[in-house]
């Protein structure tokens, strides 16, 4: 059982602000839906933050990318060590959907469990801008390979050096 068993690896857009992008994940979904939820699981492969499962609950993401990088693969410059962003919980339907608001959009996250499986989707509308929907789209590449490897219990990639490949393929692969 690979992560790409019948799916793209890749982000596409679906329209012209809405990025796709999915992975399968080891479950049980509990377990994955923990890795969505849950503050001290979720800091491993995304962001810190903790979060109240209730639409409407304010939700304070912080990034710490260094953590999820070799400590010889540099950040680029631009970034700053630690990230912040204020969102909020948009909707919640507990083990199957979680929408969080982002910026000017909203993130979606979906599962969906077959087998000792879990497909997970992550739908990101209200990317107006292209230079912005290639950059993110990298990230949600990445962290979705850094998730992968945490559930499967491997040593994940090293996340800037990952995102920086990433961003000349998805120079190609998202329209401009």
């Amino acid at each position: 059982m690979t992560q790409r068993d019948d799916i793209d690896a890749f982000a596409t857009m679906i329209d012209g602000s809405t990025l796709v992008i999915q992975r399968w994940l080891p479950g049980p979904v509990e377990r994955v839906w923990s890795f969505l939820t849950d503050d001290d699981l979720r800091r491993k492969w995304l962001a810190a933050g903790e979060m109240e499962l209730v639409a409407g609950a304010s939700l304070e993401l912080v990034w710490r990318n260094d953590t999820l990088s070799d400590a010889a693969d540099s950040r680029p410059s631009g970034f700053a060590e630690e990230q912040r962003m204020q969102s909020r919980v948009i909707a919640v339907e507990p083990m199957r959907t979680l929408t969080i608001a982002w910026g000017e959009g909203a993130v979606t996250f979906t599962l969906k469990e077959k087998g000792e499986r879990v497909l997970l989707t992550i739908t990101h509308c209200g990317l107006d801008d292209p230079a912005s929907r290639r950059m993110i789209a990298g990230g949600w590449h990445m962290h979705l390979d850094i998730l992968f490897a945490v559930r499967s219990g491997t040593q994940p990639a090293s996340f800037w050096s990952g995102w920086t490949k990433l961003q000349a393929i998805y120079d190609t692969r998202i329209s401009k």
